[in-house]
């Protein structure tokens, strides 16, 4: 097997890396690529920037590195037909609308390129090379500007049938839905997970509390030097984190779960929240049964994902 390029793309970085087949990144490079934030009036302009921008990155990235690449693998935040590169629509992108990704970029870079949702991608490369690794099904989530999920069933990636499976970050996990009165989530709803776990959210709950303007970093230094609010944020994502996690487990009866992603870093307040109600809110007979591990690949997981894909295109 020959090395590939991966890349993971955000809505305003776009990551790139020539990987081997075992795993290790030889070259890397992380550049700004706005996308999500141009100046597109319809769809077609919007096509023609994402190829551009995506074609431009990546041919700059080949000509500087000393290592070469017959294929291409991306993770892109969207939804995606199956395994065809055809990108369904995208939460950031609301122009794209059935875009044969793949299939245009690879005719302007002239190599084969593999593309599927994100966190899909994060879930590979957990479950091949990283703390998922040997488990037959793995619930893989990202706790980033958003929360993402990915789903391995049965050593294969699951998409769902129109590629939507596992939008973990959009299970309700609030009752206030039903007065319209939560909070507001980025898909229209109320009380989505990601309104409170999410990196984001923890930064946004702060200041409404506390009126002062921070980062998630910095919010779980605070709490760790006694900080009772940020101690509190922090303590409730975790709590909300293992309710979902529960209801999951309860529809898959899926044994392993990892979780990557910026907020992961805080894994020490995060973590015994999260697994205690996760254990009181699962059924009995799988109470004690769910193992919630941190990724062990820090932000490399939908590289390595990316990576992946494109090795078995």
């Amino acid at each position: 097997m020959n090395n590939v390029l991966a890349a993971d793309i955000g809505g305003t970085n776009l990551r790139l890396a020539i990987i081997d087949p075992q795993g290790h990144i030889l070259d890397e490079s992380r550049m700004q690529a706005e996308l999500s934030l141009h100046s597109a009036e319809s769809h077609i302009q919007a096509e023609a920037h994402i190829i551009t921008t995506l074609s431009d990155g990546i041919a700059a990235f080949l000509a500087q590195s000393s290592y070469s690449a017959n294929s291409i693998g991306m993770g892109f935040p969207g939804f995606f037909h199956g395994e065809t590169g055809v990108l369904a629509a995208s939460p950031n992108l609301p122009l794209l609308h059935n875009f044969p990704l793949a299939e245009l970029l690879s005719n302007s870079i002239e190599k084969p390129v593999a593309v599927q949702n994100d966190a899909l991608c994060a879930a590979i490369g957990e479950h091949r090379f990283g703390a998922g690794k040997g488990q037959s099904s793995l619930l893989h989530i990202t706790l980033g500007t958003g929360v993402g999920g990915g789903l391995i069933l049965n050593h294969k990636p699951y998409g769902g049938e129109h590629g939507m499976a596992m939008e973990f970050g959009h299970l309700c996990v609030e009752q206030s839905i039903q007065n319209n009165n939560g909070r507001l989530c980025g898909c229209g709803n109320h009380d989505c997970l990601e309104t409170y776990a999410s990196a984001s959210a923890v930064v946004q709950r702060y200041a409404e509390k506390t009126g002062k303007a921070s980062n998630a970093r910095d919010i779980f230094q605070l709490a760790c030097d006694g900080d009772a609010i940020a101690t509190s944020i922090l303590t409730d994502a975790g709590d909300y984190l293992g309710k979902a996690i529960a209801e999951s487990i309860k529809l898959m009866d899926i044994s392993t779960v990892t979780i990557s992603g910026g907020l992961s870093g805080a894994w020490p307040i995060i973590h015994p929240s999260l697994m205690e109600t996760l254990d009181a809110n699962l059924i009995p007979p799988l109470k004690g049964k769910v193992h919630v591990l941190r990724s062990t690949l820090a932000d490399n997981a939908g590289l390595l994902g990316a990576a992946a894909i494109a090795s078995n295109s």
